[in-house]
């Protein structure tokens, strides 16, 4: 589908009539516009009956105030146009809505907390494309569901009602919230009423991600042995088949949780990731240690991992994060990948827990791995990356446009999966100008264009 690029302009009240839009004469005329009857105009869910009135050499289009407030637009907008002539229909957009945690209205100059950079990003994105974005949290959501109330960007934050979007991203940092009645009732009811689409519309448990892409050969490959955590005898199982297990909360993520256990010539030792560090402790026998571990199996289920032998920059594992995401025609690509290595009071690489970021190529270089092996990582990284993306497309019956997949590479060269994150992290903390947009930011848009149709 073509469209055009314009800026939407609303006139002064009593200059145009409320069914009315003004459009140039070389619009018309590419899309055969016809001028003489009444046409649809949508704009995300809004739609109403209109009149188009040529005007020669413009590139504008112009609405009534009264009609822009009914649509929920801002004026001087950048959007795109596309004439649909089997169904008469102008459409106007497209309209994005991405759905956040939660808002301060009180600090009006960061509505968001530490993801308002990441947000003015998106809106920055959006204007250079010519998208329409608005921000809105679970509280946001009614009993309407063609439109709700939403943050917009007009020379400062404000709230206006909107309409529901062409395509909805979900940026929904708890599996509570995600969960709720009323979220979960909004998407099914945008998407069958207005054909919206949502997409990283869920979160990925550990074990849910490691059992789909089980069944498929060419993915087993790199996936360390995993399970559900189920009782002592799969403790003892594993524990007798790998030198070093891991207890991962399967919904966990920032590292938390994650518990290493050993094997010790007294008997065994527990490493548990906390914020200050790492808990250690030790037990003279196996079924202690698991008799430690009931109280937490109460509340949290885990993901039993075989440990792996990873690489290590001066005796700190390193690991590597791929940021794959889908662009401007659907598919999947690499948009980065970062080496991570562990903080020295900690075993896991997350920032959160005093990690350090890298290159590929510098995090390799400095890595304790043969000399032949080196040259070849960053791109079996990347093949690895696309592979697994691929797989949750094909394997999980869920809409994602962008994954965290967190690699490690072994210290015989071999790569393995660790987790994937439907939620990579856009908290503020990375230093940018008022200008720039990372190129995570645009893939956003890109295929936010993509699904929309524009």
């Amino acid at each position: 589908m073509s469209s055009k690029k314009m800026i939407l302009q609303i006139m002064n009240s009593g200059l145009l009539e409320d069914d009315c839009l003004v459009l140039g004469d070389s619009h018309i005329k590419q899309w055969r516009i016809p001028i003489h009857r009444p046409l649809m105009l949508s704009f995300g869910a809004s739609r109403h009956r209109v009149k188009v009135i040529p005007l020669s050499k413009s590139q504008e289009a112009k609405i009534s105030p009264r009609l822009a407030s009914k649509l929920g637009i801002l004026s001087k907008t950048t959007l795109r146009l596309h004439y649909q002539p089997q169904s008469s229909t102008l459409k106007l957009g497209p309209v994005i809505g991405v759905l956040i945690s939660k808002d301060y209205p009180a600090t009006p100059e960061r509505p968001f907390g530490q993801i308002t950079m990441f947000c003015q990003e998106l809106v920055n994105a959006c204007k250079q494309q010519g998208l329409y974005v608005y921000f809105f949290t679970p509280d946001h959501i009614g009993t309407n569901a063609s439109q709700l109330s939403g943050w917009v960007y007009d020379n400062g934050w404000r709230k206006m009602t909107v309409p529901a979007a062409d395509v909805f991203y979900n940026r929904l940092t708890s599996r509570k919230l995600e969960n709720k009645p009323s979220v979960q009732h909004f998407l099914k009811e945008v998407k069958s009423s207005f054909g919206s689409q949502f997409f990283n519309e869920k979160f990925l448990d550990k074990t849910e991600v490691f059992d789909a892409l089980a069944h498929d050969p060419s993915l087993s490959r790199y996936l360390p042995e995993s399970h559900l955590f189920k009782n002592y005898a799969m403790l003892k199982t594993m524990c007798a088949r790998h030198p070093v297990v891991f207890l991962k909360p399967i919904r966990g993520s920032l590292g938390k949780g994650i518990i290493r256990i050993s094997r010790t010539e007294g008997g065994y030792q527990s490493l548990t990731a906390q914020v200050g560090g790492t808990r250690k402790q030790s037990y003279t026998s196996l079924a202690k240690l698991f008799a430690s571990l009931s109280g937490k199996m109460k509340t949290t289920r885990y993901q039993i991992q075989q440990g792996l032998n990873l690489i290590e920059i001066e005796h700190r594992p390193v690991d590597f994060r791929a940021l794959v995401q889908k662009n401007l025609t659907g598919k999947w690509n690499i948009t980065s990948i970062v080496g991570r290595t562990a903080g020295s009071q900690h075993f896991v690489s997350n920032l959160a827990r005093g990690g350090t970021l890298s290159t590929v190529k510098e995090a390799v270089a400095r890595a304790t791995l043969p000399t032949q092996v080196k040259s070849k990582i960053a791109g079996r990284l990347q093949k690895t990356a696309l592979d697994i993306a691929q797989g949750i497309d094909k394997y999980i019956p869920a809409h994602f446009g962008e994954l965290g997949i967190d690699l490690a590479v072994d210290n015989t060269g071999k790569i393995w999966l660790l987790e994937v994150n439907s939620k990579p992290s856009k908290n503020d903390n990375t230093p940018i100008g008022a200008s720039k947009i990372r190129p995570s930011v645009k893939q956003v848009i890109e295929y936010a264009r993509f699904l929309s149709g524009f």
